[in-house]
Order: C-alpha cells, then structure tokens, then sequence
C-alpha cells in the first residue's frame, strides 16, 4: 500500500493519522552516524536550554477595564500587558525603589 504524502503541493504538512505515527523509526535508525553525532544528547522528554529567559507565573489582579482593554485587542494580549508593563519600568527606571 503507498502511503499517502505529509504534505501538499504548497508545502502544508497534513494531519497526521496514527497510521502515520506508528511508520516513525527511532533515529537511530533513520540517521547516519554522522548526523546522530551532531545532535545534542539528552534523555527523552529533557528539554535544551532556554533561548529566552522564562516566565513566571504570577496571580495578579487588574482593573476590569484594564482587563476588557487587552482582552478586546485578540490573542496575544497577556504578551502586551506584559510589554507594556516593561515599557513602564524603562521609563521609570529598574533601579528607583519606592520610598
């Protein structure tokens, strides 16, 4: 049976079925040495080093309005109260301590 491509002719990668997923081969198998070599080594489910700093959760409590304004602007809006909350503190300073 020939299976049936990942993806279309733009380059879309189509869903996958579990079919699909059970064809996967460990790469070791599917790679050179050479390339096996390259890759970094870390146990399964370990994840590399962060690019970026993380995050760290908080609860925090904001006015409704505030609240509407960001969630009114779409997805993302956690992303810009977190900017504009940035914003805030280059303009005040990271080093003036409230008195």
């Amino acid at each position: 049976m020939k299976m049936k491509p990942l993806t279309d002719k733009s380059g879309e990668v189509r869903e996958l079925t579990r079919q699909d997923i059970r064809r996967f081969r460990p790469a070791e198998e599917a790679l050179s040495k050479e390339l096996l070599a390259l890759m970094p080594k870390r146990k399964t489910g370990q994840r590399g080093a962060q690019k970026m700093p993380t995050k760290q959760p908080v609860t925090v409590r904001y006015s409704r309005d505030v609240l509407e304004y960001f969630r009114s602007t779409g997805p993302g809006w956690q992303a810009r109260i977190d900017a504009a909350l940035k914003e805030w503190v280059a303009q005040h300073g990271q080093g003036s301590a409230r008195k």
